[in-house]
This record gives structure tokens, C-alpha cells and sequence, in this order.
């Protein structure tokens, strides 16, 4: 896709991103580490339990040359002879096996973890491209591979005939030792310089596995438009997204302005905030508040207010306090009982003064009781 819009891989791999290519099988590998780790494991295998593999053979190959008459003719026999043979190699072997397996798996897994994909186990026929197969190997990644079979061939040559002119006289002299102490010593020899030049091995992967770490992470870097695109397809079109909440808004807002005629009192600032407040003793213990908003939805609470002859009450300070701490549908703050408490003492005098049941309520008072952590 980066290829078809022109846009580089400049960003770097999103967390899907990766995921995806996990599932497809796509992480770092390096098979010159995991060559490296059985190379090196086989030869100190061999160093352990060589000499137990080369004593069991020996003496497996002895006991099956030297049969008597009676367990050559005896069908049965020969069985319990195979038995006997072969069980003082099983062990050994079995050590030496097991430790190469170990090294297999630990050194295939340790750049990119353990990672098994049906999806890359799964046939292709893109991967039977003859046209698909001469880019691979005419490109950048042939080439690397060139310079690291050319590397190893150097260095395992080089070290090779260091090796060999470091035992040169030690390995002639084999040919004057007694069996099978020659056997022994040969396989002694053997070992050491295979761990030798397995360890040359070290050098290149030191180089493979930072590079194809970095060549894998370089692959999985995605354009500006993919990320934008992973982005839709995984959070959704920002512009819809958008315009969902505008719409779950504009809902809550014609909800919250539907409850404003139920209202005992609307506090106000009075330009810029509009709380209004509902006293009801039989659902709340408190005072809750019912709509609040901030200029253009506050002239608008203060207008069906006063459509609907709720009493309007300035308190610039309680009504600061009551937006900021307080949510629609939630009970006034505790802190707040004592002036809301004066507010609807107030209101409730002032419907009996209109209704002609009582005298003119004196005055709200400005200072109304307010803690200092509340006030905004």
C-alpha cells in the first residue's frame, strides 16, 4: 500500500500492527543464531557424553562380533543380544539428543519468542512464483545472505587451519595409539575443535541478529495513511465518532431542558451560569439538580424558567459552587445544605406571599453560608 500511495514508512508499528504480524508468523528470526546454539550445545554434548557414546559403540560392536555357535542357531537369542548392545548407548545418546533439541528451541526462539501461525504454516501459491522467487533472489535480502555465507566461509576456513595446525601433531600421534584409547582420544580432539569452530559462529550472529531485528521492525513500519486507517477501522471515523456525541449531547440537553418546568428554583450567576434545583421529600433526602449549563444553555434554562413561572434566584457564588460540584441528576454536596437550604426557605415563603397566604419574605441574604473549597 505504501508503494501504491507514494508515502514512505516513516511511523513506527502500531500495537495491531505487531499483533497481526505475529498471527501471520511474521517476527524477528535469525538462523544463524539458532545455528550458532546447536553448533555450540552439540560440541559440549559431544564433550560431555562423547566419550560414553564412543565407549557404548565399542563395546556394542564387540559384543554383536563375537556370537557363539549357540546364539547364532538360537532365533531368540538374538534379541537379548541387541538388548544388551544397545543399552549402554541409550543414555548417552539419549543425553546428546535431548541437548541438541534444547538448543534448537532455545536458540530459534530467543530473537522474536516462541510464535506458531497456522496462517505461515499454510500453503501458498504466491510463494511458488517463479517471478516472486528471482526478486527474492536478486534483492537486498539475497545480498545480505551473500555476505554472510562468504563471512562464514572465511572465518570457519581460517580457523580451520588454526586448528588444524594447533593439533597437527597431537593428530599424528593417534596413529601410533592402542584401541580404543585412540578412539577416545580422537573424539577428544574432534570435540574441541568443533567447539572452536563453532564459536566463530558467534561473530556472525552478533552481526544476523541486530540486523534482522532491525530489517523486521523496518518492514512493519506503516505509512501515515495506514495508521490513520488502522485507526478508523479499529476506533471508528473520528468524524462519525463526532458526530455521535454531538447528537447523544444535543439528546441529554433536550432531556435536561424537558425537567426544567418541574423546577423549585433556578440559581443563577446571572450572565453566565444557570443551576436548576428540585426539592422532592419522597424520592431524594436532599435537594438534586435537575439542569445547569453556561451561557447560551444557561439563558436558555433561565427562558423556560421563566415560561413556566419558576422562580429565578441570583447567587453568582452558589451557583458557581452548585455547577462545578455537582453533576445533573446528582444531590447537592453536603457543605451545600445549609444555603440551598435558605435559597428554597425563600422560595417557598415567597409562593405563599404571591398565593396571599403570608407576609413578604424578607430578603435572601447575598453571604450565603459556602465553604471556601467549594467556592469557584
Amino acid at each position: 500500500m505504501a508503494e501504491d500511495s507514494g508515502q514512505e514508512r516513516t511511523e513506527e508499528p502500531t500495537d495491531k500492527k505487531i499483533a497481526d504480524s505475529k498471527k501471520k508468523g511474521q517476527v524477528a528470526r535469525s538462523k544463524e543464531l539458532g545455528t550458532t546454539f546447536v553448533l555450540i550445545f552439540s560440541a559440549v554434548a559431544l564433550l560431555l557424553y562423547g566419550a560414553d557414546i564412543a565407549k557404548g559403540l565399542y563395546n556394542m560392536m564387540g559384543r554383536m562380533f563375537t556370537l557363539n555357535r549357540n546364539e547364532t542357531y538360537d532365533t531368540t537369542k538374538m534379541f537379548s543380544v541387541w538388548g544388551d548392545a544397545f543399552s549402554e548407548i541409550i543414555f548417552p545418546l539419549s543425553m546428546f539428543v535431548l541437548i541438541i533439541m534444547v538448543a534448537g528451541i532455545i536458540g530459534n526462539t530467543l530473537l522474536g519468542g516462541f510464535n506458531f501461525s497456522w496462517e505461515a504454516a499454510a500453503p501458498k501459491a504466491s510463494k511458488m512464483s517463479p517471478m516472486k522467487g528471482i526478486k527474492r533472489m536478486f534483492g537486498p535480502q539475497a545480498a545480505v545472505e551473500l555476505v554472510k555465507s562468504i563471512l562464514k566461509f572465511v572465518l570457519v576456513a581460517g580457523f580451520a587451519i588454526l586448528l588444524i595446525k594447533m593439533f597437527f601433531y597431537e593428530i599424528l600421534h593417534l596413529s601410533i595409539e592402542q584401541i580404543p584409547g585412540s578412539i577416545l582420544h580422537s573424539l577428544e580432539i574432534l570435540a574441541w575443535m568443533f567447539l572452536a569452530l563453532s564459536c566463530t559462529m558467534i561473530i556472525i550472529s552478533a552481526i544476523d541478529a541486530p540486523y534482522q531485528s532491525y530489517n523486521h521492525h523496518k518492514q512493519l513500519k506503516m505509512t501515515l495513511q495506514e495508521v490513520k486507517d488502522e485507526y478508523k477501522n479499529s476506533e471508528g471515523d473520528p468524524q462519525i465518532k463526532a458526530r455521535i456525541r454531538r447528537t447523544q449531547r444535543e439528546m441529554s440537553q433536550r432531556r435536561m431542558m424537558q425537567e426544567v418546568p418541574d423546577a423549585d428554583v433556578v440559581v443563577t450567576n446571572p450572565t453566565h451560569y444557570s443551576v436548576a434545583l428540585k426539592y422532592d421529600t419522597d424520592k431524594a433526602g436532599a435537594p438534586m439538580v435537575i439542569a445547569k449549563g453556561v451561557d447560551e444553555l444557561a439563558m436558555q434554562i433561565r427562558k423556560i424558567a421563566k415560561g413556566n413561572e419558576v422562580p429565578i434566584v441570583e447567587s453568582p457564588v452558589l451557583t458557581r459552587s452548585l455547577y462545578h460540584t455537582t453533576e445533573v441528576g446528582d444531590q447537592i454536596p453536603q457543605q451545600l445544605f445549609t444555603a440551598v437550604a435558605q435559597v428554597l426557605a425563600y422560595v417557598f415563603q415567597l409562593k405563599k406571599f404571591n398565593k396571599g397566604r403570608g407576609k413578604r419574605p424578607v430578603a435572601l441574604n447575598k453571604d450565603l453560608p459556602i465553604p471556601d473549597e467549594l467556592k469557584h
